[in-house]
């Protein structure tokens, strides 16, 4: 019975080793198998990485940061918005620019451009309707009326229209009485005379007169410049009335610090742009031609007047003040550009500059002297370059609007 329990105990202890050695070599399989398939893994991994190796990542990206430093400062506007905004370019070469002395000054009615108008006789002034400065007068037009009632002298008019009828009827009796040699010859000249300047007297009033009184009428047709008088002033005989303009011819007067005299005499031209407006004049092409430069200063301002005329054919009020560009000899070899190329920022200037149909650059330029019309380049352009000379605020707003793509061109 002990034989049969200890062979079953020994049997017992034999299986439960057995059984430890499988599980065991079934969990040390596992492992390796599971070890193999993490160095798969850990293979499968390190071939990942040569896949997406860090040189090939930075050589792209390196690429890319290179595109976007390249074509940071360009400007893109497809061609179509830019003839649309009315873009234009021009290449730029160096050329003449005269010197350039800029002042101030003053558009004035040129001298035997204007009449005035004269009170013919004494009385108390009213106005025949509307009469206002600038207006259109023909000649001939009434612009006042002197009425002469309860004036101490009299009606002029009727005191003329007597004196006359008066001198008539002398005449005709001294006419008679010469042929009978009753009145002499001078008596008969005098008599004579006096008639005439009766006649011419009455005349001048009679054809003007009316119930109001006489009319006073403009002498030229044109422009009313001045209205020198007043409704209810008293006026008398030959006393300035309205001064009448044509404006056919118009002076500009520019004057000019003392310190610029020794250059005054090579003065060939002048542009100016008046106060009331942006667009400049050029008397080159006003046929203006220089009168005149003083030989003097005002006493009290220290300035030389130099003086042009030319012909009114533009939108010229005569009296406005100018800011004038005085134009002398020339300078070779000058790079300008339009005033409409410049743009401002922070007080800085620039222009814009083509690269190709659709890119721009903005590029930074120092200013020299200006006509007016052109501007001096002294740095920042050179020759053959093409420069946005109209619409420049448009290429500005697309430099602060779209975003500049990667894109290639050869420049």
């Amino acid at each position: 019975m002990k034989k049969l329990i200890f062979v079953g105990i020994l049997g017992l202890f034999v299986l439960g080793s057995c059984n430890n050695s499988t599980v065991t070599h079934t969990h040390n399989e596992h492992d390796h198998a599971t070890e193999g398939h993490n160095h798969e893994a850990e293979g499968s991994d390190h071939s990942h990485e040569g896949e997406c190796s860090g040189e090939h990542n930075h050589e792209a990206a390196d690429g890319h940061n290179e595109s976007a430093e390249a074509h940071s400062d360009e400007i893109i506007l497809p061609k179509a918005k830019a003839e649309a905004a009315g873009v234009k370019v021009s290449v730029i070469e160096p050329a003449p620019f005269q010197q350039v002395i800029k002042t101030s000054g003053q558009v004035l009615a040129a001298q035997g451009d204007e009449s005035v108008a004269v009170a013919t006789v004494a009385g108390v002034v009213s106005f025949r309707g509307k009469v206002t400065e600038g207006m259109s007068v023909g000649s001939g037009t009434p612009l006042v009326t002197i009425s002469s009632k309860n004036i101490a002298d009299g009606d002029p008019v009727q005191r003329a229209r007597i004196a006359y009828e008066t001198a008539k009827e002398e005449l005709e009796r001294a006419e008679k009485l010469v042929e009978q040699k009753i009145v002499s010859q001078k008596d008969f000249n005098s008599i004579k005379e006096r008639y005439e300047n009766a006649c011419i007297a009455y005349e001048a009033l009679a054809p003007n007169a009316g119930q109001k009184g006489v009319a006073i009428k403009a002498p030229i047709g044109g422009y009313l410049k001045s209205c020198l008088v007043k409704e209810g002033d008293y006026v008398s005989v030959g006393q300035p009335v309205a001064s009448i303009t044509q404006n056919r011819k118009l002076y500009l007067r520019a004057d000019v610090s003392e310190r610029y005299y020794g250059v005054l005499s090579t003065i060939r031209s002048a542009n100016f742009k008046p106060s009331y407006s942006e667009e400049t004049f050029s008397l080159k092409e006003l046929d203006g031609r220089l009168l005149s430069y003083g030989k003097a200063t005002d006493d009290a301002a220290y300035y030389i007047p130099v003086t042009f005329e030319f012909a009114n054919r533009g939108n010229i009020v005569p009296g406005a003040f100018a800011e004038v560009y005085l134009l002398s000899d020339e300078r070779q070899n000058v790079i300008s550009l339009p005033v409409s190329a410049i743009t401002e920022e922070q007080g800085l200037n620039f222009v814009y500059i083509q690269l190709d149909e659709t890119c721009y650059k903005k590029q930074e330029v120092t200013l020299g002297c200006t006509d007016g019309n052109r501007v001096e380049i002294t740095s920042g352009l050179k020759g053959g370059e093409s420069v946005v000379t109209q619409g420049a605020i448009h290429v500005k707003l697309a430099s602060a609007s779209n975003a500049i793509p990667a894109h290639s061109h050869s420049h």
